[in-house]
């Protein structure tokens, strides 16, 4: 393969090229950052790669993840954590607001952008964070991807639980409103009746089936109510899997799986991780991990996050109780699905939906998405032969660890780029490269 490339047009040969209706062997010319033809024996331009044995994806978008910028870089920062994603082929990220301070008015949404452009090497998109009281900032603030309502306390000060004022921000405005679906009442109640439990075995129990089911109901009930677009955040129930089927036909609703929830079961993770498995909402039984499989097959979940929240392996090796939670994954999302394609569970056009296709049409981006004339060349190269097995101490996250730690997988993202710039190629990361902010409608 050639060297990280300079200015000018790439044409990539050779490769297996998955297109919106299909895989091909085509060649794909992108021409200041857009892809400009698809086709067999295009014209070389200033650079060729070729890419012979490797097929060609359209970028991954995470549509959720925590880079905890500004406010707690030491476990990660916009750099950081766009230079993990580039090295999991990820090539877009939407950021979420409960930073310190938390973004959650124009101001300080303006100041994030600010930065984002100084560090982040791959593009990036935010969310604004609601609270009881700033309906304004919510529906003026420009160029968000949605608004984030945490439902249930998780982590940061952000929390919106009350009634009124749920009823309030879903009953004014247009944008999209993303929740972090836990009913805060049913929590705190669980949560005092094992108070004295100190396993991090009851961390399911006090986030359990019931607190995850009433707050994606109500946010539902609201969402039907006032037609408002919704999106649920990192679904992990059968319950909720099945009050989504009886939705009624021309609701606004959507919804994504973590990787995680699809890869890892209770009790086994805990026994194996202890608080490294501990998150929010938390990982479950077997019997939920094959509904949320199945529910994503059917298309009854559109697509597929990872809710990256590192936090130190230190403060994650702290008893359950004091440990925070949420674990690191946007530079491993892509490896675990590409190896579930290669044991024939999901095919690449269906992770190539999944993780970019639907994220960009859920959240409006423009020109995002496919591997299509006239969309940013934003593109990822995987193996699928490659063998390498997840290493802590081995990683792009600033907290260099992973729960899947000593699992090993078949494909491998092995050249990221963005706008037609080579970002990841063979291990490294290219710090000169930057994102763009996305665009959203």
């Amino acid at each position: 393969m050639s060297p990280m490339p300079t200015k000018g047009t790439v044409t990539i040969r050779n490769a297996r090229v998955v297109l919106p209706g299909g895989i091909q062997q085509v060649d794909v010319l992108v021409k200041a950052g857009i892809i400009s033809a698809i086709g067999r024996d295009l014209p070389g331009q200033s650079e060729v790669i070729d890419a012979d044995g490797l097929v060609l994806m359209p970028g991954i978008i995470d549509p959720q993840v925590h880079f905890r910028d500004p406010g707690a870089p030491q476990k990660e920062d916009l750099h950081s954590g766009s230079c993990a994603a580039a090295a999991g082929g990820v090539t877009s990220f939407l950021d979420m607001p409960n930073n310190n301070p938390p973004v959650i008015d124009r101001i300080r949404l303006d100041v994030k952008k600010e930065d984002a452009a100084k560090k982040c090497v791959v593009n990036y998109g935010f969310f604004i964070g609601a609270t009881p009281d700033n309906l304004e900032e919510l529906n003026s603030a420009e160029n968000v991807c949605g608004i984030k309502i945490f439902m249930g306390s998780s982590t940061g000060n952000l929390l919106v639980s009350k009634d009124s004022d749920l009823e309030r921000i879903f009953s004014t405005g247009t944008r999209l409103i993303a929740v972090h679906a836990e009913d805060e009442s049913l929590l705190q109640e669980n949560s005092e009746m094992l108070s004295t439990v100190r396993e991090v075995e009851a961390h399911p129990r006090i986030r359990d089936e019931a607190v995850a089911l009433r707050a994606s109901e109500k946010a539902v009930a609201l969402s039907l109510k006032y037609q408002r677009r919704l999106h649920i955040l990192h679904l992990t129930t059968e319950e909720e899997v099945r009050m989504l089927q009886r939705l009624p036909r021309g609701h606004k609703i959507s919804t994504e799986v973590c990787t995680q929830h699809l890869t890892l079961s209770a009790p086994g993770c805990y026994r194996e991780l202890g608080t490294l498995a501990q998150m929010n909402p938390p990982l479950r039984t077997s019997r939920h991990r094959d509904s949320l499989w199945k529910a994503l097959k059917d298309g009854v979940i559109d697509c597929i996050a990872t809710d990256h929240a590192p936090h130190t392996l230190e403060e994650k090796k702290r008893p359950y109780g004091e440990a925070p939670s949420g674990m690191p994954g946007v530079e491993t999302s892509l490896p675990l699905m590409l190896d579930r394609a290669n044991r024939g569970e999901c095919s690449l056009l269906e992770i190539s939906k999944w993780m970019s296709e639907a994220p960009a049409r859920l959240y409006e981006m423009f020109n995002k998405g496919r591997i299509e004339v006239g969309y940013d060349a934003d593109l990822v190269l995987v193996d699928m032969e490659q063998t390498k097995t997840i290493t802590n101490g081995q990683l792009h996250t600033r907290v260099n660890w992973s729960p899947f730690h000593g699992m090993q997988l078949k494909g491998w993202p092995v050249r990221t780029l963005v706008h037609g710039k080579t970002v990841f190629l063979d291990g490294k990361v290219d710090t000169k490269v930057r994102g763009r902010e996305i665009r959203f409608a």
